[in-house]
């Protein structure tokens, strides 16, 4: 059995050092070990220096793109070189190296296909109180979205199953934490979390650039995903509150044109009709985009076995 540790990387060169001395370089059930970092444009010598640590595989992308698009082109690239179980870390080396082992246990049992590190962000010590409560409340809302716990939503220490890697799709720019958990809450995918430990801070967070930047890029992201994911619902609750606002002027209007004074109430009527009709219009949207999500499903079916065809191959020419 294959391991892969996925590292995204974006001028790294000072810390990568110390984050590929604390992986651990074998593991219990494992056959092989590999290391890959993703260099996502990066301006200083991370490359030379991952070289120089003895990194297995290297991606190189041209220019920056964010951390979203180099954790997806980390996991296609672990899958095209035979990863069973891919380990996604960050380079800051913010998580502890040894709890690989915590991590992928639920894999090896059999008991999830994905597998989230838990840093209990409510009692984080290197958070601050505002950060803590701010993770707190988007782990609720992404829980509610998802539709199973979320203690960390924004955990990034991660482990995949191949199968598991091989469905992900990310289509933000900002962050893949949030969006990969909705997605595999629509799917029914095995997910589990499991407590890990975290390593002081040694440099800012490059996400989270304040509260107000953090919480416009999540919601937004939240919403986008959930949107994807669960179309009937989302437009089915907004065409619900319009229809309701429709009917609660329209009955406004019938109570005073009983008591004879109907006629100086025509404004009412025409807002009535008005979001009525555009109640009833975005409950047909949210149809029509169910519709669509079932062929997304269906597009994402056949990515699925493209991606198994092609590893496949690269398996035998490896």
């Amino acid at each position: 059995m294959k391991l892969i540790i996925q590292i995204p990387c974006y001028n790294e060169s000072e810390v990568l050092p110390q984050t590929l001395a604390a992986l651990p370089p074998e593991l219990p059930g494992i056959d092989t070990v590999e290391y890959l970092v993703v260099d996502d444009g990066s301006t200083d010598d991370t490359v030379d220096v991952a070289k120089a640590h003895g990194v297995h595989h290297i991606v190189r992308l041209t220019r920056n793109r964010g951390l979203a698009q180099a954790f997806r082109s980390g996991v296609d690239a672990a899958i095209q070189q035979g990863a069973d179980i891919i380990v996604n870390t960050d380079a800051d080396n913010q998580y502890v190296g040894e709890d690989i082992v915590e991590l992928i246990r639920p894999i090896f049992e059999g008991k999830a296909d994905i597998v989230v590190g838990d840093r209990g962000v409510a009692q984080h010590p290197h958070f601050s109180p505002i950060k803590r409560w701010l993770q707190r409340l988007g782990s609720w809302v992404i829980s509610k979205a998802a539709g199973f716990p979320v203690p960390d939503a924004t955990s990034g220490f991660r482990a995949y199953t191949r199968k598991a890697a091989m469905n992900i799709v990310v289509l933000s720019e900002y962050s893949y934490t949030l969006e990969t958990l909705i997605q595999s809450g629509a799917n029914h995918t095995a997910l589990t979390y499991v407590p890990i430990r975290t390593n002081a801070p040694t440099r800012p967070s490059r996400l989270h650039k304040g509260n107000f930047n953090f919480v416009s890029y999540q919601g937004v992201t939240i919403m986008r995903a959930y949107t994807m994911y669960r179309p009937l619902r989302v437009f089915a609750i907004l065409g619900a509150l319009l229809l309701a606002g429709g009917v609660a002027i329209s009955v406004r209007f019938l109570y005073f044109y009983l008591l004879g004074s109907g006629s100086g109430h025509i404004q009412s009527l025409i807002l009535a009709a008005i979001l009525l009709i555009v109640g009833f219009q975005t409950v047909l949207i949210g149809i029509l985009a169910d519709l669509i999500g079932f062929n997304r499903k269906m597009l994402e079916e056949m990515m699925l076995r493209l991606r198994t065809i092609e590893a496949d191959q690269n398996n035998r020419s490896l």
